[in-house]
């Protein structure tokens, strides 16, 4: 598959995951009259269904990475090289901001509005990285054990980890990254955003040192 189509796959997905995201919170915020509970689990489970669709369309195109932490651990795990790293996060980043526009414009928000919505603390930090551990935990492992149930197996570990975690599992640099320009129930203020991505490549890291070691070099490529 060409380099180009790679990448067209990897922003459609993160732009389709992060309309996702943003679109379910509003909307679940918005029909829940004031039950956050019941705005969580909209977004958590439209959040994960989603996920297992967009991995299916575009995982024999481009892996459905739609995540610059799981492109870092497949280009250490020599699956996918620097250059195409590289390419691929900055794409994953630009389509999550497209995403975010998107979800805005259909339910009539600014495109862009800087998010208020405070997501700071250890807790926080720690659970982001628990959060990307696991992610990356799961994805190495059913990618070793069944190719096929990789879209299943990730869709319902973020639909838990939305609700096990206490930052809702974002688990992804470029999520965090455009969700600082959504002031909705989804978003998080641009200077929390940091310390989220620090947590979320070192739970990724310390994903692919453990699952290195324990299972040695996948038979398949995610």
């Amino acid at each position: 598959m060409t380099l180009s189509r790679r990448l067209a796959a990897e922003a459609l997905g993160t732009a389709f995951l992060l309309a996702t995201v943003i679109g379910s919170g509003i909307m679940g915020e918005r029909l829940a009259g004031g039950n956050i509970a019941i705005a969580l689990l909209a977004n958590a489970l439209a959040t994960g269904a989603a996920l297992v669709a967009l991995i299916h369309t575009f995982g024999s195109v481009s892996g459905a990475h739609f995540n610059p932490a799981v492109t870092l651990v497949m280009m250490l795990r020599g699956e996918i090289s620097r250059r195409d790293a590289g390419a691929y996060m900055a794409v994953q980043v630009a389509g999550a901001f497209a995403g975010v526009a998107c979800a805005h414009l259909m339910f009539g928000e600014p495109l862009f509005f800087a998010s208020l919505k405070m997501r700071a603390g250890w807790s926080q930090w720690w659970s982001e990285l628990v959060a990307t551990f696991g992610l990356l935990m799961v994805i190495l492992g059913s990618a070793r054990n069944c190719v096929a149930a990789v879209p299943y197996v990730v869709g319902a570990y973020i639909t838990a980890a939305y609700w096990f975690t206490a930052s809702t599992s974002f688990a992804n640099p470029a999520v965090t990254l455009a969700r600082t320009v959504s002031d909705t129930f989804a978003g998080i203020r641009l200077v929390d955003a940091p310390m989220f991505v620090v947590a979320q490549l070192a739970g990724a890291l310390l994903a692919a040192v453990v699952m290195g070691w324990m299972l040695g070099r996948a038979r398949n490529s995610p």
